[in-house]
C-alpha cells in the first residue's frame, strides 16, 4: 500500500489559524484537504441553523407554499407519494407528520412489494377515486412526466420534491423543488430528498409569521472621510432582493439625483439598529430637512439577541462570526442583515428551535442516500445527530435500544451500521410502510413492535443477500472476465427486486467496475440496479438504453430501471456493444493509503479526539481522518479471532510519547513476524475513535497500515 501525503503550504496553515482561531492540526488538515475557502470553513465551524441556506432560494417555494396553505384552507385531500428507501421513507415520514399538524387530511403511497419506483398510473387513479386533489411526490416525481400530466387532466394538482438528476423535459407539475434541476438557482445541489422536504417545512412555518411575502428595507449610514456612507438592501422572505451603497459628500449632491434617497424613498418599512444615530448621518447627507421615517429595532432583538444589548454595530461587528466569512470584511449592513435573520428565527421558535427537531430524520436520511458530508449538509447531520442522541423523537427509542445505540454518543457510522441497514430492510422486502408507520407511531408501544418486526425483516434481507451472493458469484466472473473486465451484469429470475442494488453494490466493491443487477418481476418485468466508481456517469450510461425502458433514474453512480421482460435480450445486446466503446474501468495501480496528518508525540494525546471529533460528520466526500505516528514502539501483540487454526485480527499495544495505545489491526495475523513484531518501532496509518464496551467508554486505534521504521 502505498501512503500519500500532500504537501501544504505554511501560510495557509497560518492564515487559518489567525482568521479562525483554528489549532495548528486542524488547520494543517483542513488546508491538505483543500478546505480553505470563507464556505469551505463556515460549514466546518458552524452548526447554528441561521447558516442554511434560505428556502426560497428555490424558484418555486412560495408556490409550493401557497398551495399546501390553499389546501389547509379548502379541506382537501392531500397524497404524499415516496420512494421505498431509507430517504424516501424519512422524507414521506417528515412531511405527512408536518401537514398533519397543519391539520390536512393527508394519506400515502410507497411502492409496496414490486410495485415500481415513483408516481405510477394505478397510484393517481387510486388517489382520484379518493378525491385526493393535491399530490406531492418526495424523492421521485422529476421523471413522472406522463403520470402527472394525467393527474392533472383528472383536476389533480401535482407539487415535486425530489433531488435526482431531471430528464431532458420537466415535469408538467404545478411546482418542482429539487436542486439539480437546470437552471435551478439553489446554491447546493446535493441535499437529499429529506434535505429537500426539510427546506419546505421551514418554508411552509415561516409562511405563518408576519414576514412572509412582506418586503423592507434594512439600512445602515456612516461617516467616511468628510463623507457619508449610505448602505441599504430590500429584503423579502429574508432573501436581499436589491441594493444600494453611496457615498455622499454632504452639501455637494443634487439630493433629487441620490440613488440612495430614491432607494430609501419607497413606502416600505426601513429598519434599523439605532434611529437616532441613523436619521443624525441621513440629515448630515441630505440636509436637515430630510423627512425619511425608521423604524427602530434595538428593543425587539436585544428581546432574543441577547449579545445585541447596549452594542452599536461597529462593536457587533467586531465580534460577529458571521463577518469571517463575508467577502467584504466587516460590513457593518453585512451584520445588521444577519442579525435580523437571526432575530426573525430566535422571535419565531418554529424556525430555530423547533425546527431543529426534524433535523434527526433528515441526518438519517442524508447519510444514508450517500449525500456528500459538505456544505449545509454537515449542518443538517450535525444538529440532527444531536437530536437522535437527546432522544426526542420517543418512537425511535425502541429501535434503538435493539441496536444497542441508547445513551452512546452517535456518529454517522452509528446511522450507517445500525439504523439504515434496518429501515432500508422494510423497502427491501416489499415492506416500506412498517418502517414509515414507525416512524409516525404515536403510541410507543406500536413503535416497539414495529422496531421487532424491522429487525426481523433486515435479518431475512440478509440472509436473502447471502444466498443471492452464492448464486451469482460465478456468473458475475464470467461477466466480468467476458467484458474485458470492463463491467459486470448479473441476471437472477430468482433475484428479490428490493436487494438489487445491495448486490450491485457489492459486486462493484468485488470488482471495482460498474455493476449491473436484474431481477425479474412477475414474469412480465425485469428491476434492476445499478452502482458505478465515482469516475463512471451511471445515470448517462442507463440514458443510453432509455428506449427500452419503462422508467429510470438516479444518480451519478447509483442508478436504477425498470422495463419490459421482451426488451431483456436486447438490451444485454446493447449493453455488451457499449463495453466496446468503454475505457477499461479497472485501476491497476496500488492502493494508495491518504494521510491526513503526522502528529508529533506531544500532540499524541487524548485530546486528539477533539480535533477527530471537529471534522464529523464524516461521509461522502469527508472521509474519516486518517492520523499516523512516526516511531511508535509495539509493546505486546494478542491475537483475536483464532478459528480452527486461522488467526485473522491483532490486537496491539503501541508506545507513543507519555501514552500507551491500544489497537486493533484487522486481517493482520499472517503479518506478524513478518512484516511487524513485538518490539519494533513503526510508523503507523490509523483513525481514532471511541469504543464503548460494558458501558466503558475509552480510546482505540484502528491501523489501517504500518510499516517498520528504517
Amino acid at each position: 500500500m502505498v501512503w500519500k501525503k500532500s504537501p501544504i503550504l505554511s501560510q495557509d496553515i497560518r492564515r487559518l489559524h489567525e482568521q479562525y482561531g483554528l489549532d495548528v492540526i486542524s488547520s494543517s488538515i483542513l488546508a491538505r484537504r483543500g478546505l480553505t475557502g470563507r464556505e469551505q470553513i463556515k460549514f466546518y465551524l458552524e452548526s447554528e441553523l441561521s447558516y442554511l441556506h434560505n428556502p426560497f432560494l428555490f424558484d418555486d417555494m412560495e408556490e409550493v407554499v401557497d398551495r399546501i396553505n390553499e389546501a389547509v384552507t379548502e379541506g382537501e385531500k392531500v397524497c404524499v407519494f415516496g420512494d421505498r428507501d431509507v430517504d424516501g421513507i424519512t422524507s414521506t415520514a417528515l412531511l405527512v407528520q408536518e401537514l398533519r399538524a397543519l391539520s390536512l387530511d393527508v394519506s400515502y403511497k410507497l411502492p409496496d412489494g414490486d410495485e415500481p419506483y415513483g408516481l405510477t398510473m394505478e397510484g393517481v387513479d387510486l388517489v382520484s377515486q379518493q378525491n385526493v386533489t393535491l399530490i406531492i411526490t418526495v424523492d421521485c416525481g422529476i421523471s413522472n412526466f406522463d403520470e402527472i400530466a394525467y393527474a392533472h387532466s383528472l383536476g389533480i394538482d401535482t407539487i415535486v420534491l425530489d433531488h435526482h438528476i431531471s430528464g431532458e423535459r420537466l415535469p408538467p407539475a404545478l411546482a418542482i423543488i429539487d436542486p439539480k434541476v437546470p437552471g435551478s438557482e439553489y446554491p447546493f445541489e446535493h441535499l437529499a430528498g429529506c434535505g429537500v422536504v426539510a427546506k419546505v417545512i421551514w418554508a411552509l412555518r415561516f409562511s405563518k409569521t408576519d414576514f412572509y411575502r412582506e418586503e423592507c428595507i434594512l439600512l445602515h449610514a456612516q461617516p467616511g472621510h468628510d463623507t457619508v456612507i449610505i448602505q441599504a438592501v430590500r429584503i423579502e422572505n429574508l432573501l436581499v432582493v436589491d441594493r444600494v451603497i453611496e457615498e455622499i459628500n454632504p452639501g455637494l449632491i443634487d439630493v433629487g439625483k441620490s440613488k440612495a434617497l430614491a432607494f430609501l424613498s419607497s413606502a416600505l418599512p426601513i429598519m434599523v439598529l439605532d434611529a437616532a444615530a441613523e436619521l443624525a448621518q441621513l440629515r448630515l447627507a441630505f440636509g436637515k430637512k430630510i423627512d425619511i421615517h425608521l423604524v427602530d429595532m434595538r428593543s425587539e432583538m436585544e428581546a432574543v439577541l441577547p449579545v445585541v444589548k447596549g452594542k452599536g454595530l461597529f462593536a457587533l461587528s467586531n465580534i460577529s462570526r458571521a463577518v469571517r466569512y463575508s467577502p467584504h470584511g466587516k460590513d457593518e449592513l453585512q451584520v445588521l442583515y444577519t442579525l435580523f435573520i437571526a432575530y426573525c428565527m430566535k422571535r419565531y421558535p418554529s424556525l430555530d428551535a423547533e425546527y431543529e427537531s426534524v433535523l434527526d430524520l433528515v441526518a438519517i436520511g442524508t447519510v444514508a442516500d450517500l449525500m456528500p458530508m459538505e456544505n449545509e449538509n454537515r449542518i443538517l447531520v450535525k444538529r440532527g445527530l444531536k437530536v437522535l442522541a437527546q432522544g426526542r423523537r420517543k418512537n425511535l427509542l425502541p429501535l434503538f435500544s435493539m441496536q444497542n445505540l441508547m445513551g452512546k454518543q452517535l456518529s454517522t457510522s452509528d446511522i450507517s451500521w445500525q439504523i439504515s441497514p434496518v429501515i432500508n430492510a422494510s423497502g427491501r422486502m416489499g415492506k416500506p410502510t412498517v418502517a414509515l408507520e414507525m416512524l409516525l407511531a404515536e403510541d410507543l408501544y406500536e413503535a416497539e413492535s414495529l422496531a421487532g418486526e424491522l429487525i426481523k425483516l433486515n435479518k431475512e434481507r440478509q440472509k436473502l443477500g447471502e444466498d443471492a451472493w452464492e448464486r451469482m458469484k460465478s456468473s458475475a466472473q464470467e461477466s466480468f472476465e467476458a467484458s474485458g473486465s470492463k463491467l459486470v451484469l448479473v441476471e437472477d429470475s430468482t433475484l428479490s427486486r428490493g436487494i438489487t442494488g445491495l448486490m450491485a453494490s457489492r459486486l462493484l466493491r468485488q470488482y471495482n467496475a460498474p455493476a449491473i443487477v436484474l431481477a425479474t418481476v412477475d414474469e412480465t418485468r425485469v428491476s434492476a440496479s445499478m452502482r458505478s466508481p465515482d469516475h463512471f456517469d451511471a445515470r448517462e450510461f442507463l440514458s443510453r438504453f432509455s428506449d427500452l425502458f419503462q422508467d429510470f433514474g438516479g444518480h451519478t453512480c447509483a442508478g436504477g430501471f425498470s422495463m419490459d421482460v421482451e426488451h431483456l435480450v436486447e438490451f444485454k445486446k446493447r449493453v455488451a456493444d457499449e463495453i466496446d466503446t468503454m475505457d477499461c474501468m479497472i485501476d491497476e495501480t496500488e492502493d494508495e493509503l491518504v494521510i491526513d496528518v503526522t502528529l508529533p508525540d506531544i500532540y499524541m494525546t487524548p485530546n486528539i479526539i477533539k480535533v477527530v471529533e471537529f471534522f464529523e460528520p464524516y461521509g461522502e466526500k469527508n472521509p474519516p481522518l486518517v492520523l499516523m505516528m512516526e516511531g511508535a514502539q509495539i509493546e505486546d501483540i494478542q491475537f483475536m479471532n483464532n478459528k480452527g487454526g486461522s488467526v485473522q485480527h491483532v490486537k496491539l499495544t503501541l508506545a507513543f510519547g507519555q501514552y500507551k495505545w491500544p489497537a486493533l489491526f484487522w486481517r493482520a495475523g499472517d503479518r506478524v513476524g513478518s512484516d511487524f513484531d513485538k518490539g519494533d518501532r513503526v510508523n503507523v496509518a490509523f483513525r481514532l475513535g471511541r469504543n464503548y464496551f460494558r458501558n466503558q467508554e475509552s480510546l482505540q486505534l484502528t491501523i489501517l497500515d504500518l510499516k517498520r521504521t528504517e
